[in-house]
């Protein structure tokens, strides 16, 4: 084990080669070893100037307009409930190719890409169409329930353990695109989650429930973002991080949370690849499928985890050590959520490009009878463009630039973070660590893999 480990840290050494820089069943010759390269010392080099610096950029929000509360969360969120409601049936009753069934396409095109990367940009998206909310007020005031019943003492341990079982189903369970299925744990979870909310109060949606939980997160690194107090509604800019500054330093069950998502992303892009099929035994090109390596994959899931989850606290603990104060975990590990949308932006670019058309297709014509409901021109659904030697270089160039500016803007947030009295060279094992990453990230992206 200890060799195989060895060799895999040999991997993520850079080349002169070049290598494939390819989405699943691609392979498009770049010279992404020099990306890596030149990221890599990028990260390390902003890093060592930072801390460096005396003084490092301001980062303050400013207010463009205000304006009052155009439609009440309540009702935003209620009509989210009925659109989820009748995905759930479409789910249940409506085709099972997850191509041509829009509570497949929905969720994992609509919600887990789309809303999250809205987020980042316009800030939390999710607030106002959580399907939760609008319910969970309505219930609590026909029972006349005001207490609560204490979860709020679990901290965000809740959301750790609902983020890790979506990704077991996401990621190694055998049928997570099967729109019945898909409906069958999205019902029971929404359910669940609704009974535990009305006990405890709708805030509790915001430590307790893992999609509120992250995107909530990841919304922090928007430049701009919505602050609502009472019935009026102020519209605020800043560069981007500017939220995850005045956020209260992370507990122990939100570093956790932090970290999942971080391992999520990686093993998902690692579980593909022709390392990890060698790694546990299956041939890369003629892979067994999921039921033959579910119980690897999640050996390999927690593995990632737990190896993130160290080298992270341990990383931000010889900091300490060094500097003698300053790199606590919880507010440094802030810096952390600017990686985890840069990754989340950059991973699921190309899903986003191929399923986001039947997502598209399916809308424009849910009963497939050639109707035309959102008034959009003929198209068929093409992945021509993963062929094209013009327009790939193009998408690879957006994922780089993703993960890269994710890294620059996490070792900017970090030396915020971490303030001006703690000596330079206390920064050094989180530099080495964010380079590690950024390699990582991009060795990820441009290996070759079996999907």
């Amino acid at each position: 084990m200890i060799a195989r480990l060895g060799i895999f840290l040999l991997c993520l050494i850079p080349g002169a080669a070049f290598a494939c820089a390819l989405p699943p069943s691609v392979i498009l010759l770049l010279p992404t070893g020099h990306y890596i390269v030149g990221a890599g010392l990028t990260v390390g080099l902003t890093a060592v100037l930072g801390a460096m610096a005396r003084r490092l950029p301001e980062m303050r929000p400013v207010m463009v307009l205000e304006r009052g509360v155009l439609l009440p969360v309540v009702l935003t969120s209620y009509l989210s409930f009925l659109v989820f409601l009748g995905l759930i049936l479409i789910g249940l009753f409506g085709s099972r190719d997850p191509m041509h069934n829009l509570m497949t396409l929905v969720f994992w095109t609509g919600v887990w890409i789309v809303v999250p990367l809205a987020s980042m940009v316009m800030g939390n998206v999710w607030r106002p169409i959580n399907p939760w909310t609008g319910l969970v007020r309505i219930a609590r005031m026909l029972l006349g329930r005001t207490g609560t019943m204490g979860l709020g003492r679990f901290g965000h341990w809740p959301a750790v353990i609902g983020y890790a079982g979506f990704v077991w189903f996401q990621m190694i369970s055998l049928s997570p695109d099967d729109p019945e299925v898909l409906a069958l744990v999205a019902l029971a979870y929404w359910t669940v989650i609704f009974g535990l909310a009305v006990l405890e109060g709708e805030d509790w949606l915001e430590q307790g429930e893992f999609l509120t939980v992250l995107f909530g997160m990841i919304a922090k690194v928007a430049p701009l973002w919505l602050q609502i107090s009472g019935g009026r509604a102020r519209m605020m800019a800043g560069w981007p991080g500017t939220q995850v500054l005045a956020m209260p330093a992370l507990s122990a069950s939100a570093i956790v949370f932090v970290t999942l998502a971080l391992a999520a992303l990686t093993f998902d892009g690692l579980v593909e690849t022709f390392w990890w099929q060698a790694l546990i035994g299956e041939n890369p090109l003629e892979p067994t499928g999921r039921s033959g390596v579910m119980v690897q994959n999640t050996v390999g899931f927690l593995a990632v985890w737990v190896l993130t989850l160290a080298l992270i606290l341990g990383v931000l603990g010889l900091g300490r050590r060094i500097a003698g104060s300053g790199f606590s975990a919880g507010p440094v590990m802030l810096s952390f959520l600017a990686i985890a949308a840069g990754y989340h932006a950059a991973h699921y670019l190309v899903m986003l490009l191929t399923a986001g058309q039947y997502t598209l297709s399916a809308l424009n014509d849910p009963l497939f009878r050639g109707d035309d409901w959102l008034g959009l021109p003929p198209f068929y659904v093409s992945f021509g463009f993963l062929t094209d030697p013009v327009t790939m270089p193009l998408i690879y160039g957006a994922q780089f630039a993703a993960i890269l500016g994710a890294h620059l803007l996490a070792v900017v947030l970090a030396l915020k973070l971490v303030g001006s009295g703690a000596r330079a060279l206390a920064h050094l094992p989180l530099t080495a660590l964010m380079v590690g990453y950024t390699v990582l990230g991009l060795w990820l992206l441009s290996t070759a893999r079996t999907g």
